[in-house]
């Protein structure tokens, strides 16, 4: 009697492929085949302009906000491209939005202040409005984010400079893996960011397959990517809580019940 509880089921990883081991890994653990179908591709921004020069005058703000271990790999490498020692001033204090970037942070040699109990960027931003006012804080992202954490610390009364430390692009070999994948079978899909998805469906609709999947559940990080599965047209089957990789894992687990 095999009592591993996905057996036999094959899972979807959309996650990059320098990330995606940790997720295929705890879904094998479990008895399940990863299908990995990496939809993100890390590249530089358009720009390294501004970066380098908030690498340069870290020590002119109170907050310095890290919103995934890819923001804090790609300010390291920057930093050492440049010759800048990425020193931590003493006023500056460092939240992250998770403890994955967290601990990604303190490989980097940050002392992470702060990290919201729910891994989004709307809980970040409950724990630092009381903190705002006043304060200059500097966002490190992902080009063509999401504008809650800017817009509402503006509002709190902070000043807030936004650098884009990355770009998420599709893969070129996405669609064909997709459609290979989808020909063979999934039982689920996993989502674990808002990009994941919208990139999946970019997949799809280049690789000429119907969008959501046909008989496919869902399964998302969290409210953000749920949101974004909904405006897409896909209702998530479960959401993880918490919104971390082990939960993503637990939620797979409940949209394929034995």
């Amino acid at each position: 009697m095999n009592l591993l509880p996905l057996a036999g089921r094959r899972v979807l990883v959309t996650r990059s492929a320098h990330q995606a081991g940790k997720l295929s890994e705890g879904l094998r653990a479990l008895g399940a085949e990863p299908v990995e179908v990496p939809v993100l591709e890390i590249r530089p921004p358009q720009s390294f302009g501004p970066l380098e020069a908030a690498l340069r005058q870290l020590d002119d703000y109170d907050w310095l906000i890290l919103t995934s271990a890819n923001t804090v790999r790609a300010l390291a490498e920057r930093a050492a491209e440049l010759g800048i020692a990425l020193a931590q001033p003493s006023s500056l204090k460092a939240a992250a939005v998770g403890e994955a970037t967290a601990i990604a942070a303190r490989k980097a040699g940050f002392q992470v202040t702060f990290v919201p109990e729910s891994y989004v960027a709307e809980s970040l931003v409950q724990g630092l409005t009381g903190r705002a006012a006043g304060r200059k804080i500097l966002l490190a992202r992902a080009e063509v984010a999401r504008d809650v954490i800017p817009d509402a610390l503006r509002a709190a009364g902070a000043a807030v400079d936004v650098v884009d430390a990355y770009r998420n692009v599709l893969p070129e070999a996405a669609p064909d893996q997709l459609r290979r994948a989808l020909a063979e079978g999934i039982d689920a899909a996993t989502f674990t960011s808002s990009s994941s998805v919208t990139h999946l469906a970019e997949a799809a609709r280049q690789a000429g397959v119907a969008w959501p999947f046909a008989g496919v559940p869902a399964v998302s990080i969290g409210p953000i990517t749920s949101q974004t599965l909904r405006e897409l047209g896909w209702e998530p089957a479960v959401e993880a809580s918490p919104s971390d990789l082990p939960g993503l894992i637990s939620a797979v687990v409940r949209a394929l019940p034995g």
